[in-house]
Order: C-alpha cells, then sequence, then structure tokens
C-alpha cells in the first residue's frame, strides 16, 4: 500500500498474476499448467505446415483473416466480465476467495480491481494463446518459404484482434449489467457507424488490415477501438451491484414434476433454475453463444468465396456442434461437488442429470441451424447438416465429460488433458468437413460418432465416480 493506505494498480495486478497461476498449477500441477502454451505452439506449427498445401483454394490473405476472427472470438469469449459480475467473483473457482473481491476487505476501489483485472487477463491469455501461436507460425516459416518477420506481425494484429473483442465485449457486458435499454441503443449505433465506415472504406477489422499493410492508420485505429471501450468499461464497471431483495415463487418442486418423466427431475429443475436465476440471464446466451456464432458465420462467408464446393450450412452444422458442447460447461458451473458429499448422491447421478439438462438446452442450437437453413438457399443440405450437428454435438459433449467430468472450465487448462481433446475432436470434424465438400450427403457418415459418444459416456460415468476436484 501506498502513504495513503490504497493499494496501487501494480500490486494487485502481480497478486492476480501469482493467484492465477496458483489456481491452475493446484489442480494440475505446475508441470501440467505451464505446458499448455507448448501444445498451442505445437499445432499452430503443425497448421502452419499445411498453408502451401492448401494454398490454391485458400490463399494466404484468407487463412490469415480467419486466423484474426479466431482470436477476435477469443477475446469476445474471455470479455464479458460486467456480465458475469459478482456471479463470476463467486463461483469461477468454487469457494476460492479472489483478490479481485477485495474491494470488500481493503481499501481498493471497484475501478482499480477492474483495470488490474483487465490487464491481467490481457497479459495472461496473449501468454497463453497468442505469443505461443506466434512462436509456432514462426518456427514454420523457414519450411514454407515465408519471411520470419511475418511472426512478429502476426503476433502484434493477432493480439490486438484478441484486445480488440476484448474491448468491445467488456463495454457491452458493463452496459448490460448498468442497463439493457443503453446497451440496447449502444449496439445500435455501433452497427450504423460499422455500416457507414465500411462504405467509406473503414476496415471493419483493423488489426487484419494493419497484418496486410502495418501503416500507422490501421494500427491507430485498432488502438482507439480498444483503449476508448475499455476505458468506459473501467469507469462505469458494476461488481458490487445495488442491494436488492430478490425473491422468487417456488418454482422448484412444480418444474420437478413437470419434468418427472425424464428421470433426475430435481437434478434437472436445479439446473434450469440456477441458469434462469443466475446474473446476466439472457445475456449469457447472447456473449457466450449467439454472438460467437454470429462470428463463425462470418468465417463461413469469408470460405464461401475462396473455396466453390464447400455447403456452407453443413460446415456450420459442425461448428455448431463443437460451440454447444459450451453449454455443459454454463451447467457445471454452478456446482462444486463438496456441497454433494454429504448428501446420498453419487457423481455418476449428478453427470447423467446434466446430460439430460444439456438436452434440453441443446433446442437452442437445433432451433439456430433450422432457422440458418429455413433463411439461406441452403436448404438442400439440411438434413445432412442435421445429423452431422446431432452427432458433433454428442461426441464433443462425450469427450468434455470423459476428459473433464464436472469440471470443464478449468480442466481444458490442463496440457494434458486439452491434448487429448482437440487429438480426440479434431480428425473427425476435419474429415467431416473435407467428405462434405466432395458431396453434402458423405456427412450423413457423422452418424458413426454417436456409438463412440455413448461408449465414452459409460465410461465416464465409472472414471468420474471416484474421482474429486483438488481443492473441491
Amino acid at each position: 500500500m501506498n502513504w495513503f493506505g490504497v493499494v496501487p494498480v501494480h500490486e494487485l495486478f502481480v497478486a492476480m498474476m501469482k493467484e492465477e497461476w496458483r489456481i491452475h498449477s493446484t489442480i494440475f500441477g505446475n508441470l501440467g499448467f505451464a505446458l499448455f502454451p507448448a501444445v498451442v505452439a505445437v499445432f499452430a506449427f503443425l497448421g502452419s505446415l499445411t498453408l502451401p498445401i492448401f494454398a490454391d483454394v485458400l490463399p494466404y490473405d484468407a487463412v490469415a483473416l480467419l486466423a484474426h476472427i479466431v482470436f477476435l472470438l477469443m477475446g469476445v469469449m474471455v470479455g464479458s466480465f460486467g456480465l458475469m459480475g459478482r456471479e463470476f467473483m463467486n463461483r469461477r473457482f468454487g469457494q476460492a476467495s479472489l483478490v479481485a473481491y477485495a474491494s470488500r476487505s481493503l481499501p481498493v476501489s471497484d475501478k482499480r480491481i477492474f483495470a488490474a483485472f483487465l490487464a491481467k487477463d490481457t497479459l495472461y491469455y496473449i501468454l497463453l494463446y497468442v505469443l505461443p501461436f506466434s512462436i509456432g507460425f514462426a518456427a514454420a516459416t523457414p519450411f514454407i518459404s515465408l519471411d520470419p518477420g511475418y511472426a512478429i506481425l502476426a503476433f502484434l494484429s493477432l493480439a490486438l484482434a484478441f484486445l480488440l473483442g476484448l474491448a468491445l465485449v467488456c463495454l457491452l457486458s458493463t452496459l448490460y449489467a448498468r442497463s439493457v435499454a443503453i446497451l440496447a441503443g449502444t449496439v445500435a449505433v455501433l452497427t450504423v457507424v460499422g455500416v457507414a465506415a465500411s462504405r467509406f472504406g473503414v476496415p471493419l477489422l483493423p488489426p487484419y488490415a494493419f497484418f496486410l499493410d502495418p501503416a500507422p492508420e490501421p494500427l491507430i485505429l485498432s488502438l482507439i477501438l480498444i483503449l476508448v471501450p475499455a476505458a468506459i468499461s473501467v469507469l462505469f464497471v458494476t461488481v458490487e451491484y445495488p442491494d436488492r431483495t430478490k425473491r422468487f415463487r417456488n418454482r422448484f418442486e412444480p418444474m420437478a414434476e413437470d419434468l418427472n418423466g425424464l428421470g433426475s427431475a430435481h437434478f434437472i429443475a436445479k439446473d434450469v433454475l440456477d441458469l434462469i436465476r443466475s446474473e446476466g440471464g439472457v445475456g449469457k446466451v447472447v456473449f457466450s453463444f449467439l454472438l460467437p456464432l454470429a462470428l463463425i458465420w462470418v468465417c463461413l462467408q469469408v470460405l464461401i468465396r475462396f473455396i466453390p464446393g464447400i455447403d456452407p450450412l453443413v460446415v456450420f452444422a459442425v461448428l455448431l456442434g463443437v460451440l454447444s458442447a459450451t453449454i455443459y460447461n454454463w451447467l457445471t458451473e454452478f456446482d462444486s461437488l463438496t456441497s454433494y458429499a454429504f448428501l446420498p448422491v453419487e457423481v455418476r447421478e449428478v453427470i447423467d442429470a446434466k446430460l439430460k439438462t444439456y438436452a434440453l438446452a441443446n433446442l437452442l442450437p437445433l432451433a439456430v441451424l433450422v432457422i440458418a437453413a429455413a433463411t439461406t438457399r441452403w436448404t438442400a443440405a439440411f438434413l445432412p447438416a442435421l445429423a452431422t450437428f446431432v452427432s458433433v454435438s454428442a461426441y464433443t459433449l462425450a469427450v468434455t465429460v470423459y476428459l473433464c467430468g464436472l469440471h470443464p472450465n478449468v480442466m481444458l487448462y490442463s496440457a494434458g488433458v486439452f491434448l487429448r481433446y482437440i487429438l480426440a475432436i479434431s480428425p473427425a470434424l476435419l474429415l467431416l468437413i473435407f467428405a462434405s465438400i466432395l458431396d453434402p450427403s458423405y456427412a450423413f457418415a457423422a452418424l458413426i460418432l454417436i456409438p463412440a459418444a455413448a461408449l465414452l459416456l459409460s465410461r465416464a460415468r465409472k472414471k468420474w465416480q471416484t474421482w474429486d476436484m483438488p481443492g473441491s
């Protein structure tokens, strides 16, 4: 602390960095967590080596655009702190006492805490994803006849793309925490400004424009679009929401009775009520699912231009199936197994209930697929796309449950778990995408993933029955 008894931002930042390392390393071990960036670097290296193979159908500029959209999407998914608010503090790591909640006991303002938290997340995720990715790409440049200087440029532009997504969603989610009306007005204004800017030749993704032409203009525009939303988010952040009494009528028993035919009715009712009554409400669906899905749709519009034979609906179904599996992460973020330890409840029962709740929640992405087919000219591929979505969703979920149990939000940061997750999912997804390019009807082959999913889920129930998360 300084002479005035106020904790400086840099001390909060250092404490938060140490805290982040301690939490993850306690669960996975120092080596297990430290190797996570190495896994990212290896996959970036291997992926970069394939660039010349597909250069005829997917030029380097298109690959660079997709990479920038992916890192923008990553920033979007990291940036919804304002939406999570108090719930993020309490539930992210169970009963852990986080530095970010220190305003209750220390002379630290919410703004200082959030500024330090934002800086920590910026450095943390750049070291975890952007830097390893750039190192993997740099290691591949001698083998694909590219100037190694592109790796430095890629690191800068991808970091800018990540920060752009993080800053914009921090702004939107903070406004959401303040007022839905203000959020709606801001989104409308930003949409109008974005459309107008594009008509005047202003790039909608300045970091990508900077990668193509490293001139001062796109760099300055990128920094403005990052720093201004970040500053507004810090100034108007809401960590301690105004005290108000929340009253809910007893819906647990009536809901459990309505769900009685599914089995595990009380568990499912609890999951549904937890999700409905949690901070963010519908905003969680928008920021954590629909917004990333919209960015995936934009990526597909790019691919259509360069790969004439690709069927966008089938590819969309593949990616939708993978993204829908993150719904399981929502359903597990509210629970700590410690709370079940004193009840006559087995882990397999909790897992089975989560799977049933997931099946109900998965009606949302299914509706998205139906709407996408109905509003585009790709309706002929709807049936293979539907088979693909159901199969990929079930298989991705099964892999997640088998590898992570009831702790996917944390376990996927283990290098070993993340590596096995990628190796288990990527080959199947790539085969489906390439097969659909030859003929969309080949996507029906995805149905073979359903028996594999059933086998993995059966083994997962046995595997996690005797396992308890360290520190839970």
